[in-house]
């Protein structure tokens, strides 16, 4: 019988690689079509792999926690000639009309060698005492680049050479003292946030923020069913804020700016071992109570590390909900290919000067920050658009 190949998807865009978390069919195991085989693991989330076809399993080439690059062949189902030709298998026969032979498939090629990813990046505890890594000569990059190591990730290597330089003998000496300490893998998520988090502070950040008064928000989320949450506000207030002046979320291209096609805005999730942002599409054009449905769907998709592929990337700002931690002041970085992200502090009661009354009177009150990349706006930018949100925000009748 002919074999029909399993192939590593393309799972998302900009995915290149998948590791192999666990196997759901073992081989001689009877297999559908489309039917979940395998579950792999992206930087962004864990996702099923499905039969290309009917058939049986006959082998797999890979093993649990590979890496493999998309388009490397993982396995082979033995299918009938006709399913193996309807997943676009090329069935070739020999026959033997003299002898009245039945016609016989060609025996399936050899398997191809299996190619596995090596990890390219890894984490390293730096010591405290450490003063800093400056010039780098090209010995020292070559070697680096040959353990798959930044230059953030020797920040803190202190260097014996003329002026603090950092020579190979001190890295080397740096690496072989890692040894002695406890080193654990750093999971693919947290490779991955620690990668854009590089990316994104090669820019100039900077960050503005004001109080916004809750307690109107609060009165309109106690009407509302199902209830939006506190970052679904701020998710909706920055879209709304957003479409009025797009300017703010461009991006700097050489000497252009960029202006958003449209007003997809992503918020932060905390996933096991690292953040997932889940977007939300249009959220300028879907009022604030039909977006509630999709949030906690994405939320929930998000926790348990099962996005699908269409449900993240290309939004234009992202909105931290940092005070479900009890903080009320942080300054988050944006996204590397973003401009924005609006962050929201755990709420506190607070005296507030009443001018009607002439007295303090206890409001709730949450703290507000927006980090931006200060080259394409300045605080008087950032502080307008974060005043129109802060605004909206005490007024949730408008959204």
């Amino acid at each position: 019988m002919p074999q029909v190949p399993i192939i590593m998807p393309q799972l998302g865009e900009s995915i290149a690689e998948a590791t192999i978390i666990s196997f759901l069919v073992n081989p001689g195991q009877t297999v559908a079509a489309d039917q979940s085989i395998l579950e792999v693991e992206t930087n962004k989330a864990s996702m099923p792999v499905t039969s290309p076809c009917p058939g049986r399993l006959a082998q797999w080439l890979v093993e649990q926690d590979e890496s493999h690059p998309v388009g490397a062949v993982l396995g082979y189902i033995e299918a009938t000639d006709e399913q193996a030709q309807l997943a676009g298998e090329d069935v070739s026969v020999a026959a033997t009309p003299e002898s009245g032979a039945s016609t016989v498939p060609k025996p399936a090629a050899e398997p191809p060698r299996k190619a596995v990813v090596e990890p390219t990046v890894r984490g390293l505890p730096v010591p405290a005492q450490a003063v800093g890594a400056s010039y780098m000569s090209p010995r020292m990059k070559a070697r680096m680049h040959e353990l798959g190591l930044h230059a953030a990730d020797v920040a803190g290597v202190p260097g014996s050479g003329a002026g603090g330089r950092v020579t190979v003998e001190d890295f080397e000496r740096f690496i072989a003292n890692l040894e002695k300490h406890k080193l654990t893998q750093a999971s693919s998520m947290r490779v991955a946030v620690a990668d854009a988090m590089r990316r994104s502070w090669t820019r100039p950040l900077a960050t503005v923020g004001l109080p916004a008064q809750m307690d109107a928000l609060l009165a309109h989320r106690k009407t509302c069913e199902p209830k939006p949450g506190p970052a679904l506000y701020a998710l909706r207030a920055l879209a709304v804020a957003l479409a009025e002046n797009s300017a703010p979320a461009g991006r700097l291209i050489g000497n252009k700016i960029v202006h958003p096609p449209a007003i997809d805005i992503g918020f932060a999730v905390e996933a096991e071992e690292g953040v997932l942002v889940p977007v939300i599409r249009n959220a300028d054009q879907r009022p604030l109570r039909e977006l509630v449905a999709a949030y906690n769907s994405l939320v929930e998709m998000a926790r348990q590390r099962r996005l699908p592929a269409d449900a993240t990337g290309g939004s234009i700002a992202t909105v931290t909900n940092f005070g479900t931690f009890g903080l009320i002041w942080a300054t988050p970085i944006p996204l590397p290919e973003q401009t924005l992200v609006l962050g929201l502090g755990a709420g506190r009661r607070v005296p507030s000067w009443d001018e009607a009354q002439g007295q303090f009177v206890p409001v709730t009150e949450s703290n507000l920050t927006l980090s931006f990349d200060h080259r394409v706006l300045d605080g008087g930018a950032a502080g307008r658009l974060l005043t129109r949100v802060a605004f909206l925000m005490s007024h949730p009748e408008k959204m």
